[in-house]
């Protein structure tokens, strides 16, 4: 298994995100007394930050990888656009294809952090309806020459049925991957699909299967479910500190564990995953190297805070650590 020579191929690798493009925003500060206000603590800042959230942290973690990426989605004209313009800038993502909304403002999350935990979210939106991707003629610019497309999907309205049936389309006249991080609340029509990257949570949804938060993980019975209900040619379930279920073409092939490492923050970790594991396919790796390395790229990134990226020489390093990691087949 020579990973180190898929690292090196990432940098020929084109990919599209398409999907719901978002600004994180951190507001840092320390928390001393409750106001005398409300039982709430009074936050005194001392720094703000901004990245690149949803979509736009998947094709950052492409750029980052060295491979090409471009967005597809739906923003505005506004403050956090230009956060987010300035962020793309520096690290080479095209956003040549974004659509800019008159309705409906750039999706803008903010956290408060105090000692590095974070005690609210406040998130500005607007209805899913006015996140709308305009199709057709766009969307087919947007796809031209690419050797994947990423289907980020996080429930703001940009992924619909219909944006879904023409990427498809689209990826098959061109021979490209479909990847799709499926969000099963949307019931939408996932079938053919080259990749799905669901959690485990969305796993259990998408076989409308039940069971108990710290029940097994019924295996065969959830993979067989996804796989007669949408035939994806590939198959990974990440189940977070238990590693990830590996399925082709409906055979389970095994589950590859994590390596036991201090977790700061799991936000992006399947950003990361699915990033990888799609630039990697589109390098020419088998479904087993490329869960590998997105094994690895997932366990650099949830020790970082926020949403993060893994460089080619982190992963290098990190599949270094993991190589005698198998892939338990039983």
């Amino acid at each position: 298994m020579d990973l180190n020579g898929i690292i090196e191929k990432l940098s020929t690798v084109k990919v599209l995100v398409v999907g719901d493009v978002m600004l994180d925003h951190y507001i840092w500060g320390d928390a001393t007394r409750i106001s005398p206000e409300a039982p709430v603590p009074v936050v005194n800042v001392f720094n703000d930050s901004w990245s690149a959230g949803g979509a736009a942290n998947v094709a950052l973690n492409l750029t980052s990888l060295q491979a090409s990426a471009g967005l597809a989605g739906v923003w505005a004209d506004d403050e956090a656009a230009s956060q987010l313009k300035a962020i793309f800038a520096e690290n080479n993502v095209s956003s040549e294809s974004l659509h800019v909304s008159a309705t409906a403002p750039t999706i803008r999350k903010t956290r408060v952090v105090v000692q590095r935990q974070q005690i609210c979210r406040i998130d500005r939106e607007a209805a899913p309806a006015d996140y709308a991707f305009p199709g057709d003629d766009a969307l087919r610019s947007a796809c031209e020459g690419v050797n994947a497309v990423i289907l980020s999907d996080y429930a703001k309205g940009v992924v619909t049925e219909e944006l879904l049936g023409e990427l498809s389309e689209l990826c098959r006249e061109q021979g490209a991957i479909l990847a799709v991080d499926p969000k099963p609340r949307r019931r939408l029509n996932y079938h053919g699909a080259d990749l799905m990257t669901p959690n485990r949570n969305e796993a259990l949804e998408l076989a409308e299967i039940s069971v108990g938060l710290h029940d097994d993980f019924p295996t065969e019975a959830v993979c067989q479910a996804i796989y007669d209900r949408y035939q994806p040619q590939r198959l990974v379930v990440t189940l977070g500190a238990d590693g990830m279920i590996l399925v082709e073409e409906g055979k389970i092939l095994g589950r590859l564990p994590t390596r036991a490492q201090e977790v700061f923050d799991v936000s992006g970790a399947g950003d990361t995953v699915i990033a990888v594991l799609t630039a990697s396919l589109a390098a020419g790796a088998s479904l087993v190297e490329a869960a590998h390395l997105a094994n690895s790229a997932a366990g650099v990134v949830v020790g970082k805070f926020g949403a993060a990226t893994v460089t080619p020489a982190e992963l290098r390093a990190a599949a270094k650590l993991d190589e005698s990691i198998p892939l338990i087949t039983t």
